[in-house]
């Protein structure tokens, strides 16, 4: 099964950003809890794809359909 992206550039760039922000307060103060979110933003940006994306129909990704 292949995942369809629905993660724009923006949008991933955003979940980057978010992932280390919550890295950094997760060593700052010690809520090592923050890295779980951390982790699902980092993946959900590396992959393009977000589950609750999905489960609401939203889509940021300008990907062309397929030409058959």
């Amino acid at each position: 099964m292949k995942l369809k992206k629905n993660v724009g550039k923006v949008d991933q760039i955003i979940r980057y950003v978010i992932a280390v922000v919550l890295v950094v307060l997760a060593f700052v103060l010690p809520l090592y809890w923050l890295l779980i979110p951390a982790a699902i933003a980092l993946f959900t940006a590396l992959f393009s794809f977000c589950g609750l994306y999905k489960l609401f129909g939203i889509n940021t990704c300008k990907v062309e359909m397929d030409k058959k």
